[in-house]
């Protein structure tokens, strides 16, 4: 079987995002290209999805997040650092 050379233009953004995608499933952008059209024949149409689950939300964010809903869970949420210094103070006495 003989092979054939693809070509298409895209927005450089595009190339490299989808590029990053691939790379996180573990293929490169030509396998993926390649797997598309193999799948395309073979259900006569557009059959699948591949996605990615969501990253995980960092973890220092959810408990700066965390943080500051006990904060205004507790009014003291508009506290100013010298506020905040002085009740560390305090704790430590």
């Amino acid at each position: 079987m003989a092979n054939s050379f693809v070509q298409f233009r895209t927005d450089d953004t595009s190339k490299i995002k989808a590029a990053s995608i691939c790379e996180r499933l573990g293929i490169d952008l030509p396998t993926y290209l390649r797997m598309c059209i193999s799948r395309l024949i073979q259900e006569n149409g557009i059959p699948f999805s591949m996605k990615l689950d969501p990253e995980p939300e960092n973890r220092a964010l959810k408990a700066m997040k965390a943080a500051s809903q006990i904060a205004e869970e507790h009014g003291i949420s508009d506290m100013g650092l010298d506020e905040i210094n002085a009740e560390i103070a305090e704790a430590r006495r």
